[in-house]
């Protein structure tokens, strides 16, 4: 299950990107106490909810509601496309809970928000993020650069195609 991300999610947050494969696969985001990870949903996914109508949400277990995650549809201004961005913690990864988590978000951006092509970026080495992508029907499409970085990621594409 996904809901919206809000400021008492922030010790989850602090939690997550700080975990060693956000910092790896995703970078720094120099969140390092409670007030941080407030800034840091409020000013990302709280400001996309608000400007685009989405953004990342919180991904919970259905049966004890337990924040495992987060997963979402973004615009980043660097990209053409809306991608989709997602990060668990350890603990619940290789559990099936992203791919859940990912498949009802594509599946909302298309149903509700009418997105047909949808793009995720990551880095050659994020051997997971690229299973998950394939087993979501991504397909590598180009390496790109996003400006003020040098390092080289990954894009792949999931387009819906539209029959007449």
């Amino acid at each position: 299950m996904v809901r919206q991300l809000c400021p008492e999610d922030a010790p989850f947050i602090l939690a997550l990107t700080n975990t060693a494969g956000w910092l790896q696969y995703i970078g720094d985001r120099g969140v390092r106490n409670i007030a941080d990870a407030e800034n840091y949903i409020s000013s990302g996914p709280m400001a996309s909810y608000a400007k685009s109508g989405h953004g990342l949400c919180l991904a919970v277990s259905k049966e004890t509601g337990m924040p495992l995650g987060i997963c979402g549809i973004i615009k980043r201004d660097t990209l053409e496309d809306r991608d989709l961005g997602f990060a668990f913690m350890p603990q619940y990864t290789g559990n099936g809970y992203a791919l859940e988590a990912a498949a009802a978000i594509l599946q909302h951006a298309r149903e509700k928000l009418n997105i047909q092509r949808i793009v995720a970026i990551t880095l050659e080495s994020n051997s997971r993020s690229i299973g998950l992508l394939t087993k979501l029907g991504f397909s590598f499409e180009k390496k790109v650069r996003l400006p003020g970085s040098d390092e080289e990621l990954m894009l792949f594409a999931n387009e819906r195609v539209l029959l007449d």
